[in-house]
């Protein structure tokens, strides 16, 4: 019983932590961007006033990847690319971002690239051509995308999802415990059988009738046991002679009878039950039902 338990609720608690656990892991990577989304908002208001434009419109940064944003502008603009390489380093400093990106400036009715950089942690292996070249003043849309960042969270998924699995194994150990329980009960509990309002159990002896016992004698019990398997049958006298007697070596003349007359005082309190004397031949155990 206490370990059926103590699977179960281990099982819902695990269960219940790795979805915790699961959920949770989201929250970061949605921190991180909206982290992202008010640093390029920042780079976007730094370059339209480095190109003297303090009224139009930076327009809402979208994701279009998991990893990659988008920066826009009302209006069109020149860019020169030493200041966006610097403006955008200032401000990912500021906030903390990461320092493995890809930045890609595209024309927007062509859609292609007109200047790309890479930065990586390492500084010698950064990569930020034609610096100095002003881009001329067109709609560009600025494209930054960072280093995938899923290891952690996939991490975070397989973690979750083993604690899942574990949580439903502790689960499942809990209802077979449960059925062992029920058959370990089941074995428990003496075997008896019914001889009309008596139950009857041949192991520890006894007739059980509501909450009375009546002890029996071990011969007592034999002789009961196998009326019980015949009953309302005629048993011939030398075969309950032989059961209960002969097979131990020892035959008492008038042995029989002065145990069939104990055994139907004991049962004298069910008049529905009765041992006969079936003359000549043996005895049978009537039951009226």
């Amino acid at each position: 019983m206490k370990k059926r338990i103590f699977f179960i609720l281990s099982g819902l608690s695990v269960l219940a932590f790795s979805f915790w656990f699961l959920m949770s892991s989201e929250e970061p990577n949605q921190l991180f961007s909206q982290k992202v989304k008010v640093a390029l908002r920042a780079v976007g208001h730094q370059l339209l006033l480095a190109h003297g434009d303090s009224t139009s419109l930076v327009m809402p940064v979208t994701s279009l990847t998991e990893n990659t944003y988008q920066l826009s502008f009302q209006k069109p603009l020149s860019l020169d690319p030493s200041a966006l390489v610097v403006v955008i380093d200032s401000v990912f400093q500021k906030a903390e971002l990461p320092k493995d990106y890809l930045v890609e400036t595209l024309a927007c009715e062509a859609q292609e690239v007109a200047y790309s950089y890479q930065i990586v942690n390492q500084v010698e292996n950064n990569i930020v051509p034609c610096a100095g070249r002003i881009l001329p003043e067109n709609c560009y849309a600025i494209h930054l995308s960072f280093k995938p960042l899923g290891t952690k969270s996939i991490n975070k998924e397989y973690i979750s999802y083993a604690l899942m699995l574990c949580g439903f194994v502790l689960l499942l150990l809990g209802f077979k415990q449960k059925t062992q329980d029920e058959k370990s009960k089941a074995l428990d509990t003496p075997a008896f059988e019914t001889i009309g309002s008596f139950r009857f159990y041949p192991e520890q002896n006894k007739l059980v009738k509501q909450a009375e016992e009546i002890s029996l004698s071990k011969k007592e019990c034999e002789l009961l046991e196998i009326f019980a398997a015949k009953p309302n049958q005629v048993i011939k006298r030398d075969e309950l002679t032989k059961k209960v007697w002969e097979d131990h070596g020892v035959i008492v003349g008038r042995s029989l009878d002065t145990y069939i007359s104990k055994l139907r005082k004991k049962l004298e309190a069910d008049s529905s039950i009765k041992i006969i004397n079936v003359h000549g031949v043996g005895y049978k155990l009537e039951i009226n039902t």
